[in-house]
């Protein structure tokens, strides 16, 4: 018998559960789970009271 045969096989890394860290749901989908942001919890709320607006100037960018 040879030694190949007395080694067992190696099982495959488990993949580790990324979690959204708004809401904490397991992620699957490749962009979410790089962003760590599912597709739920990437878009505005529109009740938040959150709005796009004016922003200052970062400082050496002066025009």
């Amino acid at each position: 018998m040879s030694d190949a045969a007395l080694i067992p096989p190696v099982p495959p890394a488990p993949r580790s559960t990324v979690r959204c860290r708004r809401c904490g749901r397991p992620l699957h989908d490749p962009e979410s789970r790089l962003l760590r942001l599912g597709p739920e919890c990437r878009t505005p709320d529109p009740d938040s009271g959150a709005r796009p607006g004016e922003q200052d100037t970062l400082p050496g960018l002066e025009r």
